[in-house]
């Protein structure tokens, strides 16, 4: 796998940015203007790239009502069946290569998740930088491999995945020449609990997988993503919304404009906390060093008096003697008269 990805000149793994993806989904709510903005909100609140998802409801699934195809009754989609969903929450083919343009000229990547081989031809033609595989698709064996084939970084969401998905998502990519790959932790709930997050997949995912790791994350609030950042995410995806009032197939646990600003604002603190592994001072660790304890005199003392724990002690600053020689030197004597608050040195002591 590679140390690194880089998707339209941004380089995403150790020791870079998190790369923040602000997840439009069908939060446009099939208002072209509304989708123009919500570009131009995740810009203004400092995220990396926007993504969009391409199909329709005819190319991600059938349209039925048998009891498979109705979406389930402890969701925020219930009472109605997949196609019915995808038609209402789907993003316009006509629209993408105009948002594209619109990205672009704000400095803003775009990409998306395609979710059927129509969908790779459709946005190979719009050059997009790197492709999403969804939660859901890391079983479309097919649709991965012609992902891998276009040579671009893959961002792979492992929400419903055994370890067996995430090895063959890896051998396909392998077969096609392709080890641009990110997985990104995922729990497919809507919104997520947080106790089912299970964050400490994510440093697992890279240790076992060797790959870059992040998080796709459904959960209420920036607490998660900014874990996941501490945890090692190289990536964070959260929804995007302009206001959940506004209503959308999403909205119920997307972030709000000022909430991702915060967010990204948090992450990036993170990262600079982070830092690096390294137990020698800096130039202000070592200025500040000079107030910690050491040796004092703490009683005026004449030549050939013995040290005690009446006279000598251990104290702030650090400008004395250190303080393991304490137990040494109880029961030696002077050198030199001493004084009050006279920092101790070697040459004080009659060894």
């Amino acid at each position: 796998m590679e140390e690194y990805i880089e998707v339209g000149g941004r380089r995403i793994g150790e020791g870079y940015p998190s790369f923040i993806i602000a997840e439009m989904s069908g939060n446009h709510n099939m208002d072209y203007e509304r989708a123009v903005e919500i570009i131009h909100k995740a810009k203004e609140a400092g995220v990396d790239a926007i993504k969009l998802q391409t199909y329709t409801a005819d190319t991600i699934t059938l349209d039925s009502d048998q009891e498979c195809f109705k979406t389930g009754e402890d969701t925020l989609w219930s009472g109605t069946t997949l196609y019915k969903l995808y038609q209402q929450a789907y993003t316009p083919w006509e629209w993408q290569p105009k948002l594209k343009k619109i990205a672009d000229d704000l400095g803003i990547l775009l990409f998306s998740s395609p979710f059927d081989l129509s969908a790779v031809d459709f946005l190979e033609k719009m050059q997009v930088p790197a492709y999403k595989i969804a939660s859901f698709e890391i079983t479309d064996i097919p649709l991965i491999r012609k992902v891998a084939k276009t040579g671009k970084p893959i961002f792979i969401s492992t929400g419903i995945a055994r370890m067996e998905d995430i090895e063959l998502a890896i051998e396909v990519c392998a077969e096609e020449g392709n080890e641009q790959i990110v997985f990104l932790k995922c729990t497919s709930e809507y919104p997520a609990p947080y106790e089912e997050m299970n964050l400490h997949m994510i440093p697992n995912i890279k240790e076992t997988f060797g790959c870059i790791a992040g998080l796709s994350d459904h959960s209420m609030g920036d607490e998660i993503a900014i874990a996941a950042t501490a945890l090692g995410a190289k990536v964070i995806e959260k929804h995007f919304t302009l206001s959940r009032a506004d209503g959308g197939v999403d909205s119920a646990f997307s972030m709000e404009v000022e909430e991702m600003k915060q967010m990204v604002t948090k992450i990036r603190n993170v990262e600079k906390a982070l830092g690096k592994v390294s137990y020698q001072l800096d130039k202000k660790q070592k200025e500040a060093r000079k107030g910690a304890r050491s040796l004092f005199v703490c009683a005026d003392m004449k030549k050939g008096e013995i040290f005690t724990e009446k006279n000598v002690r251990s104290v702030r600053p650090g400008a004395g003697l250190h303080t393991k020689y304490y137990e040494e030197i109880i029961g030696k004597r002077a050198t030199k008269d001493l004084y009050y608050a006279e920092p101790l040195r070697y040459s004080d002591i009659e060894w």
